[in-house]
C-alpha cells in the first residue's frame, strides 16, 4: 500500500528566498533533496496542489519538476492519479553501484594529476567535518560532506561529457550512496576509506586511488549481497 501521508508533513521547511533559478528548478532541487534525504518516503504521493501551496509556485512548475523527478527515476507519474515517490529495489541498488563505481573510478582517473593544494586542502577538510558528523551521529551532514568529497574529483576532471552524465544520475546515485551509509551502519570505516583514498591522491598514485574509491564503493554493496545472494551476477559477486 501506498503512503498516502501528507507531502507537507513530511517535508522540511520552505525553501530559502527567490534566488536566479527559474521556479521548476527550484521546486525540483527541493524535492529531489527531500526524497534522497528520507523526508518524503517511497510510497509518498506528490499532490501537485499541495506541493504548489507549500513551494508558494503555480503548479505548472511542480508538474514540471515532477517530470524531470520522473527522469531520474526518483518519482513515478501515474495516469490519472499523480506522482509518487519511488522505492529503491536492491536489483536497482546494484544497478546504481555498478553506474557509481564506473563514474567515479574515471572522475578520479582523470582528476588526481590536476588536483591542487586547494583542491587536497578542501578535502581533507571534509574528512575532518565527516569525522565530526559521525561522533555526533548526524547522518545528514555526514552525508553533505560525503558527497561533495567525491565531487571534488568530478569538478577537478574537467570533463563536461563526464560531469553531464554524473548530473543526469546524480538522485539515483546520491540515493546509493545514503543507503550506503545506511548498509555501513558504523560510519568510521568510511571516514578511513576517505583518508585512504586522499592519501593515495595527494602522492598522485593514480592507479591506487582509482582501486581505492572501488573499494571504497563495494563494501556497502558486498554486504547487501550476503542479504539477498539472488541478485548479483557471478562476476560482481567474486569480486
Amino acid at each position: 500500500m501506498p503512503n498516502t501521508a501528507n507531502v507537507e508533513s513530511q517535508s522540511s521547511a520552505r525553501p530559502a528566498a527567490l534566488d536566479q533559478r527559474t521556479l521548476w528548478q527550484r521546486a525540483h532541487e527541493h524535492l529531489r533533496d527531500e526524497i534522497i534525504s528520507g523526508s518524503l518516503t517511497p510510497g509518498t504521493e506528490l499532490n501537485e496542489v499541495t506541493l504548489a501551496e507549500l513551494l508558494g509556485v503555480s503548479r505548472g512548475p511542480i508538474r514540471e519538476a515532477l517530470g524531470r523527478l520522473a527522469i531520474e527515476g526518483l518519482v513515478t507519474i501515474r495516469p490519472r492519479r499523480g506522482a509518487v515517490v519511488r522505492a529503491l529495489s536492491n536489483e536497482e541498488f546494484i544497478e546504481a553501484y555498478q553506474v557509481r563505481e564506473a563514474l567515479e573510478m574515471m572522475a578520479v582517473r582523470l582528476a588526481v594529476p590536476k588536483l591542487t593544494a586547494e583542491d587536497l586542502a578542501a578535502m581533507e577538510s571534509l574528512i575532518e567535518e565527516m569525522a565530526l558528523n559521525a561522533e555526533a551521529g548526524d547522518v545528514p551532514r555526514f552525508f553533505e560532506a560525503n558527497t561533495e568529497f567525491h565531487q571534488r574529483f568530478f569538478r577537478a576532471a574537467d570533463n563536461r561529457m563526464l560531469a553531464e552524465l554524473y548530473r543526469q544520475l546524480r538522485g539515483q546515485i546520491d540515493r546509493h550512496r545514503l543507503r550506503s551509509l545506511e548498509l555501513r551502519g558504523d560510519l568510521r570505516r568510511s571516514i578511513v576509506e576517505h583518508r585512504a583514498i586522499l592519501w593515495a591522491a595527494a602522492k598522485g598514485d593514480v592507479e591506487r586511488a582509482v582501486h581505492l574509491t572501488s573499494e571504497h564503493i563495494r563494501v556497502p554493496q558486498i554486504k547487501l549481497l550476503d542479504e539477498d545472494q539472488g541478485l548479483a551476477s557471478p562476476d560482481v559477486r567474486s569480486r
